[in-house]
């Protein structure tokens, strides 16, 4: 596959998404330790892993299938969590890109809610569909965490179904052990009106700020 991921600084009113690196490390450690209930089911270092983290993540962007990113607030300028771009497929020809999954998601507890996931997201679907021409959007999860799986829908994502052992569970005390994935997604034709959904659900939450 020659289509190398590359994510450019995708700027909003509510979030910046910029390329994750070790000058966001102490913004996202503190973000990584407000309240780790939310993350049962989820990949997000402690405090002291951070950088080893962002080292990991820069190793699989190496590779070309990965492009991370630091999740900004607009309002505080401080990072408040991560996500990437993940797993580009090019069915079709080499350099041509037909799917890449959004994914490696995280925000510190006080950003959950405020309007960010859902800005995040209009600003890597929009790019993914109408700057790399993808035909398909998807994002995964631990089929048992109710609370990612209801993020995901309330973004617009149609959920697909379940892969049974699909991948390592992030779960603590599972590090042996394979997941369920939900798997959810997006397609192009369904892009124009998933748009305007996420548009009209950010501008609310600007409304109320």
């Amino acid at each position: 596959m020659s289509f190398t991921l590359e994510g450019p600084v995708l700027a909003g009113a509510l979030v910046r998404l910029e390329p994750l690196e070790h000058r966001h490390a102490a913004e996202l450690a503190r973000a990584a330790e407000e309240d780790r209930a939310s993350y049962a089911y989820t990949w997000v270092p402690r405090a002291h892993e951070v950088g080893a983290y962002i080292d990991a993540q820069h190793a699989r962007a190496a590779t070309g299938r990965l492009a991370p990113y630091a999740q900004v607030c607009v309002a505080s300028g401080r990072a408040v969590g991560a996500t990437s771009y993940w797993e580009p497929r090019c069915w079709r020809s080499e350099d041509r890109l037909d799917a890449v999954e959004v994914g490696f998601t995280w925000l510190a507890p006080s950003a959950q809610g405020t309007g960010v996931n859902a800005e995040a997201k209009l600003l890597l679907f929009r790019h993914a569909f109408e700057e790399w021409g993808v035909s398909r959007v998807d994002l995964k999860t631990d089929a048992r965490n109710s609370r990612s799986r209801a993020a995901i829908e309330s973004v617009g994502a149609r959920f697909e179904g379940v892969l049974r052992n699909w991948s390592r569970s992030w779960a603590p005390g599972e590090d042996d052990r394979l997941r369920d994935s939900a798997v959810f997604s997006i397609t192009a034709p369904e892009w124009p009106e998933r748009r305007t959904r996420l548009e009209e659900r950010v501008a609310r939450f600007l409304a109320g700020s």
